[in-house]
């Protein structure tokens, strides 16, 4: 009775792919590749984590949400002022052609919403002021850099936007200026290939602080 009472391994197995296929099938046809693509951040939702998985096994996972999706982007709630507020930032952004995701994924690293080693765990979730967003926009174009030139610095380094304008970019430039002598042209190439320069607001001198993110060491 015990050998009777057994199922064979395959048989097991094969049962087992048939369900998990079945589950895939529910899955893709129950969320629309639409619906995945139009989640961003400014309404504080995220796919279900099982969506995602089905329809990345399926091979029908959309590829725009993929790349989205590694920006780890956590789930936010916001007021409908906080909204105004986030909608706002995104207009100064649009000037240099990034897609609405984008622009989420900038601000969301400025500013906290999505983890950013560049901050470690220093950084606290708060909603950008389009003020600050303008100021610090307008002190790079100051620095004789292009809207194609701050489009690729944003790129490489979005958190520049939750930098302080006096504390870390001006401070940082006039230390170029003053101790290298990098102005002008010298500076816009250094920026481009290192705008996290901007940034630096520690100097181990040799003594690690375990800020190796921030730190003069890395330039």
């Amino acid at each position: 009775m015990l050998g009777k009472s057994l199922s064979s391994p395959l048989l097991t197995l094969h049962h087992v792919s048939h369900r998990f296929s079945s589950l895939q099938s529910d899955v893709s046809t129950a969320i629309p590749n639409s619906a995945l693509l139009n989640v961003n951040l400014s309404n504080g939702l995220s796919p279900p984590n099982a969506a995602i998985k089905g329809l990345q096994n399926s091979g029908i996972y959309p590829k725009k949400w993929a790349v989205h999706s590694t920006a780890q982007v956590e789930s936010i709630s916001l007021s409908d002022e906080e909204k105004k507020k986030w909608e706002a930032c995104r207009k100064p952004l649009s000037t240099f052609g990034f897609s609405t995701e984008e622009e989420d994924k900038i601000l969301g690293k400025a500013f906290g919403h999505i983890h950013s080693p560049y901050w470690s765990e220093e950084r606290k979730r708060e909603i950008p002021e389009l003020e600050t967003v303008n100021e610090i926009l307008d002190y790079l174009r100051n620095l004789s850099l292009s809207d194609d030139d701050i489009r690729k610095l944003l790129k490489k380094f979005p958190e520049v936007l939750g930098c302080s304008i006096e504390q870390e970019l001006k401070n940082n430039v006039q230390i170029l200026g003053k101790d290298w002598g990098i102005e002008g042209k010298t500076l816009r190439n250094l920026l481009l290939r290192n705008p996290k320069v901007l940034g630096y607001n520690v100097d181990c001198k040799g003594d690690c602080m375990a800020q190796c993110t921030r730190c003069w060491v890395r330039f």
